[in-house]
This record gives C-alpha cells, structure tokens and sequence, in this order.
C-alpha cells in the first residue's frame, strides 16, 4: 500500500482492526523503508505492557477511517514486537522475524545488507506548524407566530316571500223540483230553520332550527425557498520563506 506523506502521518492512533472487523488495537508508529516507502507499523494492543506488536503495511487497506489488515488479531497480537516510543530503526535480523512470522517473502534477502535495512518516520513536526480555521454557513429554519385565523358566528336575518295554498267553505243554493207522489217529501206548512257549518284555512308559521352546513378551518404547511445572504470570514496561511530556502520539490 503506496502512501504519501500526508497519509503516513495519518495513520498514527488510527484503528488498526483484523481481517473479520474486530479491532486489535491503534497505530503506534510507522516504519519506512529506504525509499521513502512505508513498510511497518506497530499496533498498540493494550496487553503487552511497554510494547507494541508488529504489522506489515504490505496488503493493509483504509477503510472508512480504519487501517484493515489481512490477518486475524491473535497472528499480528503473537507478532514480533518493539518498545513503545522506540526510534530505533528495525535491523535485519527484526525484519527476519517480522517475515517469517507473516509468512511473507523478504525483498533481497539473498542482497548483502547496506546500513539499516528499515528506517522510522517520525511523527514529529520537522518545523512550526498553525491551524487555519474558516466559517461554515449553518443555515436552519425557527418557527415563531405570524397572526392567528378565527372562525366567528353571527345571525344575519333576511325576509323570506313564499305563498301556501289555503281552503275555505263556499255555500251553493240549490233547488229541485218534487215530482207528484214522491213519498220523501212532506207537505207542512210553518218556519223552519236548518245550519251547515262553513271552515276555511288561514295561514300558520312557526319556525324549527335545523343544521344545514360544517364549517371548519384546515392548517396546510407550504415550503419556498428564500434567499440568504451572509459573509464568511476564513483564514489564509502564507508562508514567507527566504528564496534560498525554498523547496525545489
């Protein structure tokens, strides 16, 4: 696994778990080899007092902010290990056993050793180091009042015009003739006096309440977008180097 500078330090107290997820514990440091490349690392596993186990970087992955290794936590807990804040780098006959106990193939074993076959990066600042620190917009939404909807009632009255059928009692005179020998009839002379009672209809109001209507309010939430507009402020780092003093890199 190629890193740059930038993701070596990285990896220092990062999480270091096991080729199943389970963590074996974070990085203690990290050992590169002559070209720059790094190589090693060791792993602060918690159970080994002032040491800290060693791991090969050789097939390790970063995921998800995590350093993945091809191996199960007992193998890399067993491994080889260094003292805790050791700037030593690792000799030839560590790197023997770190191999042998990964199983792994060592580049130029049968080569003649020249000086240290691996050397530490440091994690220490090689010079003055500041935080450069920007605004971020957090733009949210607070409810607050914004009037109020009644519902009122009140009675209104309005003239009404309407006609209804009424009935009344008419009298009619009728007269018929007796025929001769009609036997119904009977010949008395005197006053008489006979009444038929007579009815007519008039007009009658009364009034019934009755619902006719449901009336009530509804509450919809409508979203737009509405502008905003604010100034951020953020910091900008300039560093002033003399010319002879500059990186050519």
């Amino acid at each position: 696994m190629r890193l740059n500078e930038q993701q070596i330090r990285s990896l220092y107290g990062q999480d270091v778990q096991d080729r199943s997820g389970a963590k074996i514990g974070s990085v203690g440091q990290v050992w590169a080899d002559p070209a720059g490349e790094a190589t090693w690392i060791s792993v602060k596993t918690g159970v080994m007092g002032h040491h800290e186990s060693m791991a090969p970087l050789q097939s390790a992955r970063i995921q998800q902010g995590k350093l993945s290794l091809p191996y199960d936590k007992a193998t890399v807990r067993g491994a080889p290990s260094v003292e805790t804040g050791t700037d030593e780098p690792l000799d030839a006959q560590q790197l023997a056993q770190l191999y042998a106990h990964y199983q792994l193939q060592q580049p130029g074993a049968q080569a003649p050793q020249q000086g240290p076959a691996q050397q530490r990066t440091t994690r220490r600042p090689e010079g003055p180091e500041m935080t450069r620190s920007e605004e971020r917009l957090l733009v949210g939404t607070e409810s607050e009042p914004a009037g109020a909807a009644r519902l009122r009632k009140h009675v209104v009255t309005e003239d009404v015009h309407t006609t209804v059928p009424v009935e009344h009692d008419e009298v009619r005179v009728e007269r018929e003739p007796i025929a001769p020998g009609d036997r119904r009839a009977r010949a008395e002379i005197g006053d008489e006096q006979q009444e038929m009672l007579l009815r007519a209809e008039h007009p009658v109001v009364s009034k019934e309440q009755v619902p006719v209507e449901r009336v009530r309010m509804t509450r919809d939430e409508v979203v737009e977008d509405r502008p905003v507009d604010e100034q951020l402020r953020r910091e900008r780092v300039d560093a002033d180097v003399p010319e002879a003093a500059r990186s050519r890199r």
